[in-house]
């Protein structure tokens, strides 16, 4: 008989007695460690790669760890180079602290090496050894540094994970519990980590969809953010989920081009962002009609190429934080984007034919050109209306013309 089956019928039985997570993640130690036998079935794939990772960097399980900070000047570079990342991040973090203020877990926040770049501040109680080291601003928790972890494990893969108790490669690191998820970038690459750990304890809520929620909505918001004087689609089959993590999101250029979808976008379009697709593609609409909703006040029908109807609105940021959102209904009412009922089937777009005026910033230009005669020329007033600062009205048009004379007066 071969040896692999024979050690297959071997393990069998002694496989049946392990029933608990802690009892297989035990005996998954034995077979990996003792034995050198891949421990499939009893613990999590991305727990066993991390393993061989760190056992063929010729470390041992049973060394020392030092949750040690790098140098100040990588520190201060980490946060300097991740101000979009804490600023999509600070509301979240805090309500994620807030809704986790009756554990004893931890939030960590870390840049795409690892680097902790946030971290909760909590009485440094005495049953939390490890964490009140780890939780300083600073420290590398890649795997790199510390064997498995599931922060470390992200990092490494892009993919959420979660580490628990004896899954941590060393030894000393099993009374901690961690699960993280990514935050990727415009780019599609990885901008950040979430991560929540507990020491002495276990999770008593389900931890990973937790961090997945809040690393959701910190990624909408990072993505947001990153979209400069990009058309930005928000788009659900369900009207209820738009402000939601549920949400899809598209960035769109000024080229009618598609830029990036987060995963709900991805997953409701059924684009995998193959190339720079166009809005026609992806939406089956022409740019024209997709501008008009950032002047909407309310969400509209749409049935994407794929027969799913969605409900969707949109914002436009310009690279002076203008957001044109909250203009007013101007005197002459902007088109609206058609409802498309389901027995008709969704012409196809000619994008050569769309004007060269339907470009994100004429579309912008018109908007405050026709904002400014709808106020008289009283450019106070228009601004008002625009949401925006007068000198960022002055700036903009003199950009494109010769200085318009202001009305005095409000």
């Amino acid at each position: 008989m071969p040896h692999a089956q024979q050690h297959g019928q071997a393990n069998t039985p002694r496989q049946l007695f392990f029933q608990t997570a802690e009892q297989r993640t035990a005996l998954a130690r034995q077979l990996f460690f003792d034995e050198g036998t891949r421990p499939s079935g009893l613990i999590g794939e991305a727990v066993i790669q991390s393993w061989l990772r760190c056992a063929s960097a010729h470390h041992r399980p049973s060394e020392v760890v030092a949750f040690e900070q790098v140098t100040r000047s990588r520190a201060h570079a980490s946060l300097n180079r991740n101000r979009q990342l804490l600023e999509a991040g600070h509301l979240e973090l805090h309500n994620m602290e807030a809704a986790l203020a009756g554990t004893d877990c931890r939030v960590l926040l870390t840049d795409a090496q690892g680097v902790v770049i946030h971290a909760t501040e909590l009485p440094q109680v005495s049953h939390q050894p490890l964490l009140k080291t780890a939780s300083r601003v600073g420290v590398n928790i890649a795997e790199s540094h510390i064997g498995t972890n599931a922060p470390g494990v992200v990092v490494r893969t892009g993919e959420a994970c979660t580490v628990t108790g004896a899954e941590h490669f060393f030894q000393c690191l099993q009374t901690i519990h961690c699960a993280a998820a990514p935050i990727r970038d415009i780019h599609g690459q990885l901008a950040g980590v979430l991560d929540v750990s507990i020491e002495a304890g276990r999770f008593q809520f389900d931890a990973a969809s937790v961090v997945g929620m809040y690393a959701t909505t910190i990624e909408n918001h990072l993505l947001q953010l990153q979209s400069v004087e990009h058309l930005v689609l928000h788009f659900q089959a369900s009207p209820t989920l738009l402000g939601t993590p549920m949400e899809a999101l598209a960035g769109i250029d000024s080229h009618g081009r598609v830029l990036w979808l987060n995963g709900v976008g991805r997953r409701l379009t059924g684009c995998q962002m193959e190339g720079r697709p166009t809005v026609g593609e992806v939406f089956g609409a022409p740019l024209e009609h997709l501008l008009a909703l950032p002047r909407q006040a309310h969400a509209h029908t749409l049935h994407l190429p794929n027969g799913l109807g969605v409900w969707m609105k949109g914002t436009l940021t310009a690279s002076d934080g203008a957001d044109f959102r909250h203009a007013v209904a101007l005197s002459v009412p902007p088109p609206t984007v058609p409802v498309v009922e389901p027995a008709a089937p969704t012409p196809e777009p000619d994008v050569e034919q769309v004007s060269a005026h339907a470009t994100l910033l004429d579309h912008k230009q018109r908007l405050i050109e026709t904002t400014l005669a709808a106020c008289g020329g009283n450019i106070a007033k228009a601004a008002r209306a625009l949401g925006v600062s007068r000198g960022m009205l002055y700036r903009r048009l003199q950009k494109t013309r010769e200085p318009v004379p202001c009305a005095s007066g409000d």
